[in-house]
C-alpha cells in the first residue's frame, strides 16, 4: 500500500526548517539551514534538501504547509498557519495535553498553554526584546570572546553563578564586561547567562501542567532544561530535536489537509 506524505516549512527570523512525514505518521526526513535574507531562497533550500533525504519528489508530497515568521514566503506551500498551531501540533505529536509550551527562539520566546484537548487555553510572546532568546546568547558569546556551541557545556560543568540583574540585552552585555573584569570565571558567568534566560520565560507566564521546551535555543543548549527543572516542581520535558517542532506541526497538518478543511492565517489566532 503506498504511503502518503505530508511536509511543513517553518521560516523563521534566523533559521528554516523543513520536515516531511508519512501517514504512519513517521518523521522521513527533517532540514534546517540560516534563513539568511531570502526567505523564498531558504524554504526551497531546505524543501530541497529534505525531498533528498526522503529519497521522494515533490511530486510524491501531498501537500506542503508553512509556517512561521516568513511563512507567506514559501510559494509551493498550499497554505500556512500560525506558529501558535504549529509547535502546539507538533509537541502533541510527542506528548498528550495539557502542556504548557515554551519555545525559545532565535528572535522571540513564545509561551503556549494547551487544555487536555490540545485546545489553546493561552498565548504570550514577547514582542518587543531580543533578553533572553537566542540573539541573546549569541551576544554573550561575542562579549564573552567564546564560540556559541560551547556555551552549554561550560554552564553545565560550572561549579557556581553570577547573577545577572539587568532586564536588557544591551545592559546584561555591559554587566557581563564587569563580571569579568572583576576576575569571575567564564563558567560562572556562562551559567548565570543562561539563567537570565530561563528567568525571562519565566516572568512571561507561569509554568502548570507538565512543561515542554521547544526551539533552537534548548536544541543547542539542552542544559537550560535542567536550569528550568529548578524552578518548578512540574514535569519538564523536552522532544526530539525541538528545533523542528513548528515544522513537525505544520507537516502533521500537511497531512490532514487531504481529508478536511485546516483553519488558515487569522483564523488559528
Amino acid at each position: 500500500m503506498a504511503h502518503i506524505y505530508g511536509a511543513g516549512v517553518d521560516v523563521g527570523s534566523c533559521t528554516t526548517k523543513a520536515v516531511i512525514v508519512d501517514d504512519s505518521p513517521r518523521v522521513l526526513a527533517s532540514h534546517v539551514i540560516y534563513s539568511g535574507t531570502d526567505f523564498e531562497a531558504a524554504a526551497l533550500e531546505t524543501w530541497s534538501e529534505a525531498l533528498k533525504q526522503a529519497g521522494l519528489t515533490d511530486k510524491d508530497v501531498s501537500s506542503v504547509i508553512s509556517t512561521g515568521y516568513g511563512r507567506k514566503s514559501v510559494a509551493f506551500s498550499v497554505g500556512s498557519l500560525t506558529e501558535i498551531s504549529c509547535h502546539g501540533r507538533g509537541v502533541l505529536h510527542f506528548f498528550p495535553g495539557p502542556v504548557t509550551i515554551v519555545d525559545i527562539g532565535g528572535q522571540d520566546n513564545k509561551v503556549i498553554k494547551l487544555d487536555s484537548g490540545g485546545n489553546r487555553v493561552s498565548f504570550k510572546m514577547n514582542r518587543k526584546c531580543a533578553a533572553g532568546t537566542g540573539a541573546f546568547l549569541e551576544e554573550m558569546s561575542l562579549r564573552l570572546r567564546l564560540p556559541l556551541d560551547k556555551l552549554d557545556q561550560l554552564a553545565e560543568s560550572a561549579d557556581g553563578e553570577v547573577t545577572l540583574g539587568s532586564y536588557c540585552t544591551v545592559f546584561s552585555a555591559t554587566e557581563v564586561l564587569e563580571k569579568i573584569k572583576a576576575g569571575h570565571p567564564v563558567g560562572h558567568i556562562v551559567r548565570g547567562v543562561f539563567r537570565s534566560v530561563v528567568k525571562r520565560a519565566l516572568e512571561m507566564d507561569t509554568l502548570t501542567d507538565t512543561v515542554v521546551l521547544t526551539g533552537g535555543v534548548i536544541e543547542h543548549n539542552p542544559f537550560l532544561a535542567e536550569l528550568f527543572r529548578e524552578h518548578t516542581d512540574r514535569p519538564v520535558l523536552v522532544p526530539p530535536h525541538p528545533q523542528i517542532a513548528g515544522a513537525l506541526g505544520a507537516a502533521l497538518y500537511a497531512l490532514e489537509d487531504r481529508v478536511r478543511k485546516l483553519p488558515r492565517d487569522g483564523e488559528d489566532e
